[in-house]
Order: C-alpha cells, then sequence, then structure tokens
C-alpha cells in the first residue's frame, strides 16, 4: 500500500508488558470510529501491514494493541514512534452537514476589537481544549476555540469572528 492511498491516524507511542503489546496515540479526531483489524506502521519509507488481535480503547485518544506477530517487548520496541495509516476506503465518512472546530483551518479570523487578525494556519489538540495557530503581524498567535470567545462561525465566508479576552494579544505582541 502507498501513502496516498491511507489516511494518518496517529502512531505508536510505547510499549507496555513483556508480551508485544503496544500503545498508539491517535491524531484522528474520533478513533472509536476507526476499523482497527488491520493497521499499517510506517517502517523505513514503506507502509508494513499488522493484524490486530486484540484493541483496547482508552478515553484520552490513545489504544492498547496487540498485533498478530509481535509477541516480544523487543519485536514491540521497534515499532515505538513509527506512525500509523489505514485504508481511503475504512475512513469513516461524515455527514455533509456536520461541523467541527479542526474544520476552522484556512478561516480568517475576525475579532471584535482589532479587526481581521488573519488566517488560521493550524489547530492543536490539547487533553483540555482546541487551539487555533493565526498568522499575525509576522508572530503566531494562539487562542482556544471556545464558545466564550467566538461569536460567529461563517461557513460560507470562510470567517471566524471571535471575542478575545483584553491583552490576549500583547502577551503575543509584547506591548
Amino acid at each position: 500500500m502507498k501513502t496516498e492511498d491511507s489516511f494518518y491516524i496517529g502512531y505508536i507511542t510505547k510499549t507496555r508488558g513483556l508480551k508485544g503489546e503496544v500503545q498508539a496515540y491517535f491524531e484522528y479526531d474520533e478513533p472509536e470510529e476507526l476499523e482497527l483489524d488491520t493497521i499499517f506502521v510506517e517502517i523505513n519509507g514503506k507502509l508494513v501491514p499488522f493484524f490486530t488481535s486484540a484493541v483496547k480503547m482508552q478515553a484520552n485518544k490513545t489504544a492498547y494493541l496487540y498485533l498478530e506477530d509481535i509477541t516480544t517487548i523487543d519485536q514491540a520496541a521497534q515499532l515505538v514512534k513509527k506512525s500509523i495509516y489505514l485504508p481511503n476506503s475504512k475512513k469513516p465518512q461524515r455527514n455533509a452537514d456536520e461541523f467541527r472546530y479542526t474544520d476552522l483551518e484556512g478561516f480568517i479570523v475576525h475579532d471584535a476589537n482589532h479587526g481581521e487578525l488573519g488566517e488560521i494556519i493550524a489547530i492543536h489538540e490539547y487533553p483540555q481544549q482546541l487551539v487555533a495557530v493565526v498568522a499575525y503581524q509576522f508572530r503566531e498567535i494562539m487562542f482556544p476555540l471556545n464558545n466564550d470567545f467566538i461569536d460567529e462561525i461563517d461557513e460560507e465566508a470562510g470567517i471566524l469572528h471571535v471575542n478575545l479576552p483584553d491583552g490576549l494579544l500583547d502577551v503575543y505582541l509584547g506591548s
């Protein structure tokens, strides 16, 4: 399988126990929707298939996986920090009208006090919240994506209207 025929879901973070179990961290939004009977691990630039014999999903976007033919901690250790992919055919389909905060990447941010700030260049997902990264005055500024700061999302125009707290921009601009 080639990388363009698959989609990235996360990576293997560490081994667990002595019998080859590994922990995987999912960067995919909803890992519980993924079909993990076969995963593809990127090893030396190639996607190598592994059949899973057991999957234990955790609440923090991680899972414990037993992979067939990986039966020792030494074998499992060789997979640590390797990226995990699934075939495009296994990508869960979303409803057309379903919108997520992660869809805001590429939107232009307009603040009620400072006007246009710039384009959202990335969305970082932290355990407590999602954070938008915006290129503003040749610097990156960050702010949480939550209902307290968001006034309106104009999906058609690609504009996010926010009302950021006083002083937030000053932290980044040093003023």
